[in-house]
Parts: structure tokens; sequence; C-alpha cells
């Protein structure tokens, strides 16, 4: 393992808060020249010092460090190029976040929220299997919460689909919460990335829930709510979305369904109401294609007709094609996703024979 990647573990596991952590970061050019030079931090500012030295030379990180060297799990930090640029807008980022599955596609495609109830209806469970397969469509990443309900089926049907998707966890990336979706946790790994900002082993305790919807919120263009009663844990989400500047959408219910008393609420108090696709990602200013996956198509046999020839390094594929190089990364991303190509060492790729 990178030595860097040691002293990311030392500083994502040191009892300080996330803002003290970045706070420091400004004065040290990384982790590590921190680390080697923490004996100064008293010099720097006072109200750190005391908090800081109590903390530093009582951890043990062997456990993390074992686990990400087992490929277990991945790390990446505030100052990472793969770290979630949506996340750096908010208030109180996280310093750290603990990954499964490939990250790199949330700073490549524009990506929804999708939240609501635990207990939900036909209604509900039709309305998200209906709006998860049309984002997935047009390349819209899709994010929840790994919960039972609504979270559920929004990541079973991307899933199903085989459409990126993004599950934030109120728990350590190694706890399995809730038990009932192992399984779909590990087909999410394959297709999408289930992250979190707490440390490994971290239970699901009841209080790092409305935490980790500022993340859901964070990652996202706006928030979908799709059923919601009337003090649902999803609301706070929506809170959170308003105080990041994002849009809220919600989808109507019936005025005699108690899941939908918080969706109503909240379209009366300034909401948008989800009447179709197209209004929604408008209403988000999220401009797509319609036919993007017909593009997506003859761009990818172009990319697949490359790699029969010979082995490219990433910039020679993006010199032979004519589009954004943003858009090759995504289109990259998703060759891999299928089986088309692998990625070897030094950013070179190779078509899988």
């Amino acid at each position: 393992m990178e030595d860097v990647v040691k002293y990311k573990i030392w500083l994502s596991v040191l009892k300080i808060s996330d803002k003290m952590k970045l706070e420091l970061l400004k004065f040290f050019k990384n982790e590590k020249d921190l680390y080697e030079n923490k004996n100064k931090i008293k010099n720097i500012q006072s109200k750190w010092a005391k908090e800081f030295q109590k903390n530093m030379d009582c951890l043990d990180i062997t456990s993390i460090e074992k686990s990400i060297l087992n490929k277990e799990y991945k790390i990446t930090t505030y100052n990472d190029k793969d770290y979630p640029t949506n996340l750096k807008s908010i208030y109180n980022p996280p310093y750290c976040i603990f990954y499964r599955g490939n990250i790199s596609l949330l700073n490549v495609r524009e990506s929804i929220a999708i939240v609501g109830s635990r207990k939900c209806t036909v209604y509900g469970k039709e309305s998200t299997k209906y709006i998860c397969t049309e984002l997935g469509k047009k390349c819209i990443n899709i994010i929840s919460g790994g919960a039972l309900g609504i979270d559920t089926i929004a990541h079973k049907t991307c899933v199903t689909n085989k459409h990126y998707n993004v599950a934030v966890l109120g728990c350590g990336i190694n706890v399995t919460y809730p038990v009932y979706n192992k399984a779909l946790y590990d087909e999410i790994e394959k297709i999408g990335v289930i992250i979190t900002e707490f440390l490994p082993n971290t239970k699901p305790y009841s209080f790092n829930f409305p935490k980790r919807n500022r993340i859901i919120s964070g990652l996202s263009k706006g928030v979908v709510v799709i059923e919601a009663g009337e003090k649902s844990g999803s609301l706070i989400t929506c809170n959170y979305a308003l105080e990041q500047g994002k849009d809220v959408i919600a989808v109507p219910g019936s005025i005699f369904s108690p899941q939908s008393l918080g969706c109503n609420k909240i379209i009366q108090d300034g909401a948008y109401i989800f009447t179709t696709i197209e209004n929604m990602l408008y209403n988000l200013a999220i401009n797509y294609k319609k036919d993007k996956k017909l593009e997506f198509c003859g761009l990818k046999g172009k990319i697949i007709k490359l790699l029969e020839e010979k082995v490219m390094h990433i910039d020679e594929i993006i010199n032979n094609m004519n589009v954004d190089t943003d858009i090759i990364h995504e289109l990259l991303c998703e060759l891999q996703f299928e089986n088309e190509i692998n990625m070897i060492s030094g950013n070179y790729f190779a078509k899988i024979l």
C-alpha cells in the first residue's frame, strides 16, 4: 500500500471534526506532511491544538489498512480527484469517503436522489420503478439510501436494468444494513457504488441517518420524494436539499393514503409536483439527448474497434475520438461494466477477447 493511503487512513480515524481536518490540510502539502509535522499544530491554531494532540497518537489503523489492501473497500478523501465534486459545495463536507464499486461516474453524469417511505404502497413501488427506469435510460445516476421500501426498489430497478446507482449508507462500509439487502449491495457494487462517510465497523445507529441524508441530497442535482408520511425521514433529506440550494420534486398521492401526506404537504409548501420525466428534468435544468443511448452505441462501437487493433492509453483513445473527454470517461466506465474492455496499469485499456 502506498504511504499516502496510510496517512489518509490515519487522518480519517482521528477523533476531530471533518471541518478541523480540512482546515488543517490547508497548512500542509498533504496528510503525510501533516503527520510528520503534527507537533507544529500548536503553533498554528490554539483552538485546534488541544483536541488534536489528545487524539493523534492513540490510533490503530491496521484493520482498515488490511481491508483496503485486500480490496474489500476503498478510500477517497477531499483533495483526491475521484472525490465527488458535488459534495465539496455542501456545508461541512466529509473529509473521507469509504466505498465499494466504481465511484468515477459521480463526477461525470448528473445525479438525482430518490427517497421515500419504508412502508410503501403498490403505487409507490410502481412510481419508483417507472422513474428510475426512465432516468436510467437517459444515463442519469440514481442516488438512494439502501433502506427498505422506496430505496430498495430504486436500487433493484437500477440493478435489473444495469443502470449506475449509488447507495449511501448510515453505517460502516463493511456493515450490511439492512441485512436483507446483502445480495442487493453485492449487485450494486458490480454496476455502481456503495459509499459512506462513517468509519468501518460503525453500527447503524439511528442518529447516523439524518447525517447520511445530507450526503444523499449533496450528491444530487435534485431530490425526488416518492411517498412520505407526515413525519418521514425522507423530509429531512428534502430540508437538506433546500439548504444546499437543490430543488425538491414530490410525487403526488391520494388524500386517503398516510404514505402520501408528506409529499402532498411539501407540494403545498412549494416543491415541484412530478408530472412527467421531461418536465422534471426541465425543472432541474438537466439537459439530455433523447437518442443518447443510440449515440452511445455508435461511440462504444468505435472505442471497441480501436481496442481490437491494440492496447491503448486513454490519451490515445481521446485523440482518436472527436468527443468531449468527460463522455469518453463515461463510455469507458460503461464498457468496463459490460465486460467489453479492461483497464490495465497506467490508464491503458484492452479489449476482452
